[in-house]
């Protein structure tokens, strides 16, 4: 198609993932299959890169913007725009979750922290009591330094017995079929106890002078 010698993309392809050191490919196609095609950064710069027809030009690329040229009749036709991200994604997924305690009292604030190593892309989801009620509030960090984590914060306001059970978090990589999850069990009371456990009898005897110890378990 003389009048359209860029093949439409589709927006997901306009935005292209890439993990560290992989190789990426540029989907612009072209409607002839014998155009000669050239690849531009944002400064209209040449770069030099394989160019498939079936697929696109395909190269380890910078993070950027990038857009195909070709020549039709002495035209020159742009393509859309592609814009390439790199992220850091290591191959296996370091999860830990934690929780500052596991036992709370009816009307406070639970909050469970899952955290994920060396990824800047991921799926989460967090399983919980209160998920149904949508009782929970999700904020995510993403910390680059000293090392790259994220952070995603689970808190539980205004915590009632129902509350109580497994909270987990499950990750998923953001492109290869890897996934890993970590569990806590969070406990709920009605309200504050204390329970006493002497070591001893109602009635001791001692003889004078003796030192004796009275022991008591607190909880």
């Amino acid at each position: 198609d003389p009048d359209m010698p860029f093949v439409p993309s589709i927006p997901e392809d306009q935005f292209i993932l890439v993990e560290e050191g992989d190789p990426a490919v540029i989907p612009c196609r072209t409607s002839d299959p014998d155009a000669q095609v050239t690849l531009v950064n944002s400064l209209d710069k040449s770069i030099y890169a394989l160019y498939d027809t079936k697929q696109g030009f395909i190269g380890n690329f910078a993070a950027g913007s990038y857009t195909c040229k070709t020549m039709v009749k002495g035209v020159e036709f742009k393509s859309d725009e592609f814009l390439i991200y790199i992220i850091r994604a290591t191959s296996q997924l370091p999860v830990e979750i934690e929780a500052l305690k596991t036992v709370y009292k009816t009307g406070e604030t639970i909050v469970v922290t899952c955290v994920v190593f060396d990824n800047e892309v991921v799926n989460l989801q967090w399983n919980y009591p209160g998920k149904v009620k949508e009782k929970g509030l999700i904020k995510l960090d993403d910390i680059k330094v000293p090392s790259q984590k994220l952070v995603y914060t689970l808190t539980i306001p205004e915590a009632s017995v129902k509350d109580t059970g497994d909270y987990e978090c499950t990750a998923r990589h953001a492109t290869k079929e890897v996934k890993e999850n970590k569990k806590v069990v969070i406990t709920v009371h009605d309200k504050g106890f204390v329970d006493l456990e002497p070591q001893f009898s109602p009635l001791e005897a001692v003889n004078l002078h003796e030192v004796k110890n009275f022991v008591v378990d607190v909880q």
